[in-house]
């Protein structure tokens, strides 16, 4: 089980260090993950926190609504993002036959 916190409303110019550094007290961070938009290579203004074991994540979770550069932030446990249909592309439409 992964102990994963979605970070929002991040100011756009948070680095992966700086979020390392601003959970530290929380407990052992094991990865940040600052999202980027792939056109413009700039942050979405979101990331995502991984910790060691459930009591950092809990106490990550207690900082929501701390600020961080300006920002107060939106913290909460991060949902498993559910597998995609690998024929999405064709949801929706409508399927013929001779």
């Amino acid at each position: 089980m992964q102990y994963k916190v979605y970070v929002g409303n991040l100011n756009y110019s948070a680095t992966e260090q700086e979020l390392h550094s601003f959970f530290s007290d929380c407990g052992t961070v094991t990865d940040v993950a600052v999202l980027m938009d792939k056109i413009t290579g700039k942050a979405r203004g979101f990331a995502f926190v991984t910790f060691e074991d459930a009591d950092g994540m809990n106490k990550a979770i207690s900082k929501n609504g701390s600020d961080m550069m300006g920002r107060s932030l939106k913290i909460s446990q991060a949902e498993q993002k559910p597998k995609s249909d690998s024929h999405s592309f064709n949801r929706g439409r409508q399927q013929y036959s001779d």
